[in-house]
């Protein structure tokens, strides 16, 4: 099951394509153990917008619950924008890595995008450490990306193509593990 909803890219109308049916919004199956059955189980509500364009904000965004019957664990579907544990929309991180990709410093990303360097060079490390991963999932559904030499050429042509949103949404779908 995909926690992701790659369907809805933007935190500006979160649920609203599916809201007329709720259905669409549940998972067939439980993602921890994989029986079907899952309950709408509410819903919370969650920051999706750091950024505020000309000081207003779109917070707070409600995310649907679902609950399991079986092994009684619950779980939710996030908007395509927003990254699944993370304080800011995966547009923010793109521009950051973005710039790193271009050959910025740290210093330098920061001080033109928002996050600070300590969690630019977070976001770097997690990209580092899943790189092969990422990149079997991602050369699965797109083979020209496996020609690139280096991680660097890797994300940039993958940048170049889709947005990391997309990206991790394919990810995400195969069972790669974006956290």
């Amino acid at each position: 099951m995909s926690r992701i909803l790659s369907a809805i890219r933007s935190s500006d109308q979160p649920l609203s394509p599916l809201e007329p049916h709720p259905e669409a919004l549940r998972p067939r199956q439980c993602p921890h153990c994989g029986l079907g059955g899952v309950w709408r189980h509410g819903h919370y509500r969650r920051k999706a917008d750091r950024e505020g364009q000309a000081g207003v904000y779109r917070d707070p965004v409600p995310i649907p619950r679902f609950y399991c019957r079986h092994c009684r664990a619950t779980c939710s579907r996030l908007p395509g924008a927003m990254a699944p544990r993370r304080w800011y929309s995966w547009g923010v991180q793109q521009a950051a890595l973005a710039l790193l990709l271009g050959g910025s410093s740290l210093r330098r990303a920061a001080r033109m995008s928002r996050p600070g360097r300590h969690t630019i060079r977070r976001w770097w490390g997690w990209l580092e450490d899943r790189f092969a991963r990422y990149r079997f999932h991602l050369c699965s559904h797109f083979p020209e990306l496996g020609r690139t030499p280096s991680q660097g050429a890797f994300w940039s042509a993958c940048l170049h193509r889709m947005s990391l949103a997309e990206a991790m949404g394919w990810i995400e779908r195969d069972g790669g593990g974006v956290p």
